[in-house]
């Protein structure tokens, strides 16, 4: 590393130490194959030896590549969208690509619009949208032949690549196995209207329910938070014909669990119930919750090789991938 107080490093400095041209040194940066083994060596030693840090901005104007992708996503405090994050900063990561993160409060036209703007100043080379909410394919499709782009949980958007987790059948397969373990039918505290993720959960629940005949009563709306969990369970522990509940993510979960002990709802000897997402605490409630797994690494996998076949290809494609979800079964939800 560079001495405190001097200079950093420059490519004509690591030019001179090792002999060569200025032109040799730029090419080992940037990876062209015309370079013998022998001095690539030598310019590696000295770049390591001086402290030398690429200019990104100059490489990326000599190699047309920035090495940066660029991610806007929506709520990202969420256990879904933070996870989602993380997986596709991992698979960036693996794939030798840096994220820049442009986190919105609202998923607006406008909104989009500036952060595109403001990726498109620091030349990445794609654009993975985290956008969980209804109604933004209308804001997205402006993206389509503009810039190779991938929406995540945004539902399919004409002419972009997508990414979701199959919420809907996820939701099927936690309700078939509350029903499995004989319960008459299943309730449903559902998530906010207004995120797809929900209403996919929604669609999956119903759907299950009314393929075994049982009776479909009105979900009760939260917010995610663990306190409207814990007020639709103080209104469901009111009843004496819950037999079950499906709760759309783990932390309304937890406050529905906090709601039946306090009302003396015994789980699971009362009533059965299930959550979705798997949060890394979900093991540890009590009782330990059973939940449904969302793969939020292959989800950044996918998000990553998507994009990247874009920016091969050097035009948006049109691809879809749908992750599965994964039935994890614990003490909430078995006698």
């Amino acid at each position: 590393m560079p001495e405190p107080g001097r200079r950093p490093a420059t490519m004509a400095d690591v030019a001179r130490a090792v002999g060569l041209s200025h032109q040799t040194v730029s090419r080992v940066l940037n990876d062209h194959p015309l370079v013998r083994p022998e001095t690539r060596a030598r310019v590696r030693q000295a770049i390591e030896d001086l402290g030398y840090r690429p200019n990104s901005a100059a490489r990326a104007l000599v190699t047309r590549r920035s090495g940066t992708v660029g991610v806007i996503t929506f709520n990202s405090t969420l256990y879904g969208p933070a996870s989602t994050l993380f997986g596709i900063e991992q698979a960036a990561r693996d794939a030798g690509f840096v994220v820049s993160i442009d986190s919105l409060t609202a998923l607006t036209a406008t909104s989009v619009r500036a952060a595109l703007d403001r990726l498109a100043k620091q030349a990445v080379e794609g654009i993975i949208v985290i956008a969980p909410l209804s109604g933004t394919a209308e804001v997205l499709a402006a993206l389509a032949g503009e810039v190779p782009a991938v929406v995540v949980e945004g539902g399919a958007v004409p002419g972009l690549g997508s990414v979701s987790v199959d919420q809907e059948s996820g939701a099927r397969r936690v309700t078939r196995h509350l029903l499995d373990r004989g319960a008459a039918t299943v309730w449903h505290v559902a998530g906010p209207g207004d995120w797809i993720e929900a209403e996919g959960r929604v669609l999956g629940w119903r759907a299950e329910l009314r393929a075994a005949g049982a009776t479909v009563h009105r979900p009760l709306r939260g917010t995610w938070s663990p306190s409207s969990g814990y007020a639709a369970g103080r209104r469901l522990a009111a009843r004496s014909d819950v037999e079950a509940v499906f709760v759309a993510n783990d932390q309304m979960a937890l406050g529905l669990l906090r709601a039946f002990h306090e009302a003396g709802v015994r789980v699971p000897g009362d009533v059965l119930v299930a959550g979705f997402d798997d949060v890394p605490e979900a093991a540890y409630f009590t009782p330990p919750l059973t939940t449904v797994r969302q793969d939020f690494t292959t989800v950044g996998r996918r998000s990553i090789e998507l994009l990247l076949e874009q920016v091969t290809a050097g035009r948006p494609l049109e691809r879809r991938a749908v992750v599965p979800a994964e039935l994890v079964v614990r003490q909430s939800s078995t006698r």
